[in-house]
């Protein structure tokens, strides 16, 4: 599992975001405070505070992280 801050402040971020993920068989966890939420969801999505950045977990390992990481690079903030 890695651990990387996104930032999804615009709801066409938002969209773009899950659909991207959503390609990929690993599951993917946003966590904001004491929330956590199934990243592949829209709705879920919209229930956190889209203004602050959002832990975003990612269960997988070796070349499927790397390409995981590709996808969302662009997300990524730090």
């Amino acid at each position: 599992m890695k651990t990387v801050k996104i930032s999804l402040n615009s709801i066409d971020k938002v969209k773009a975001f899950v659909n991207e993920i959503s390609k990929f068989d690993c599951d993917f966890d946003l966590v904001s405070g004491r929330y956590v939420i199934d990243a592949k969801s829209i709705m879920g999505i919209f229930s956190l505070d889209l203004s602050k950045s959002i832990d975003l977990n990612i269960h997988a390992d070796g070349s499927e992280l790397e390409k995981v990481l590709d996808v969302i690079g662009k997300y990524i903030i730090e």
